[in-house]
């Protein structure tokens, strides 16, 4: 794998530190304060419709003159299938009625996928964010060469390592290996084929088997554990659950006290949000909902379901139905600003002995 200096050197980022794109809690403030801390803030904005995705941009364009990244998802939509969701519904209609609330009367049809929206495609080419990471899969060949014929330089996230060698077949410049302990939606091409590797196997997997520079993620908390995996060929880190307690984050009161109190010991992956797997801490829903998993309906239009019953129970004060994403290190959350918590893990990173630090000043040429 290419060395740090090489890759960071590419994008002008100082730090090995790359905040997650985490859609629905990163903002534009985080993503700012994590490049101008010498980092490279990250936003998720495959949730969001192409105007609301390029006014995100342009306000962290306006609050950065450094490297950031976009991230969206390109997931396969499952085919829709009105039996299948109705009776997901009738199966949550007991949940929904501790809370005097009926279910949805249908599923939404939830948010494109990249791979199918070509409106989201010109826009990037419009806006040219420095660069573009892709979840569930890649697009398609004709839209990577328009993206780098735009000065845009590309990202994948690898479950394993046959999707790292998907993505370097396609053409990005990059992988994000993600290991089996990270917050959030694993980044299976596949649902149905789970790997489950922990972070630093897939490294092992990926190191000499690839051309392409390698980012490590999965349940990344603090400079040890960013040492650890930069020692296994990685040339970054990509944190998620460590940014989330940040003032900047978006993250709701109830979400981050329960990631700084003792139930962020305890995180699962499942499905039942959101129709794939997707690590969160553990509450009523992994528990009494788990167990009817094989009845789930298609992603991305569980979700819908289960932003209902959240809605329905924390209108009752009631935080037992949410998907708060978190990694497996949550326990070990800091509320500290993103641009200290920078500093904190560069210095908790320097004292392992790790090193030399690039000392270039980013810039906002690329």
């Amino acid at each position: 794998m290419p060395t740090a200096h090489a890759f960071l050197s590419r994008l002008n980022v100082q730090y090995p530190i790359i905040q997650a794109p985490m859609a629905g809690t990163s903002t534009p403030e985080l993503a700012a304060a994590v490049s101008n801390a010498g980092g490279m803030g990250s936003l998720g904005l495959g949730n969001l419709s192409v105007e609301a995705a390029r006014a995100q941009i342009r306000q962290l364009q306006a609050l950065t003159d450094n490297a950031f990244n976009i991230n969206f998802f390109c997931h396969q939509p499952e085919p829709a299938d009105a039996t299948r969701d109705q009776a997901w519904l009738q199966r949550l209609t007991p949940w929904f009625s501790l809370f005097n609330a009926q279910p949805p009367a249908q599923l939404e049809a939830g948010y494109d996928s990249f791979t199918d929206n070509r409106a989201m495609l010109d826009m990037l080419l419009e806006e040219r964010p420095p660069v573009v990471s892709f979840h569930f899969g890649v697009p398609d060949a004709e839209a990577i060469a328009a993206l780098h014929a735009a000065g845009i330089l590309l990202m994948g996230c690898a479950t394993s390592l046959a999707e790292a060698q998907l993505i370097e077949a396609a053409g990005l410049d990059a992988v994000i290996a993600q290991g089996y302990e990270a917050g959030g939606h694993r980044g299976l091409f596949d649902p149905q084929h789970e790997p489950a590797l922990g972070l630093l196997a897939l490294l092992d997997q990926l190191q000499g088997a690839l051309s392409l520079p390698v980012i490590a993620a999965g349940g990344l908390m603090d400079g040890k554990d960013m040492a650890a995996a930069l020692a296994r060929g990685a040339c970054a880190a990509q944190l998620g659950t460590a940014f989330i307690s940040c003032p900047e984050s978006a993250a709701p009161a109830a979400y981050r006290a329960q990631l700084l109190s003792e139930r962020a010991e305890h995180t699962r992956v499942t499905a039942i949000f959101s129709g794939r797997p997707a690590r969160g801490i553990v509450n009523r829903s992994h528990r009494e909902i788990g167990p009817h998993a094989a009845e789930l309906a298609g992603y991305p239009q569980a979700y819908s379901a289960a932003k209902a019953l959240h809605a329905a129970a924390a209108a009752q004060d009631c935080h037992e139905f949410a998907p708060y994403w978190a990694g497996t290190g949550a326990h070990r959350s800091r509320a500290l600003p993103a641009a200290q918590l920078v500093a904190t893990l560069m210095h908790e990173l320097t004292g392992t002995g790790w090193g030399p630090v690039p000392v270039q000043t980013p810039s906002a040429a690329l």
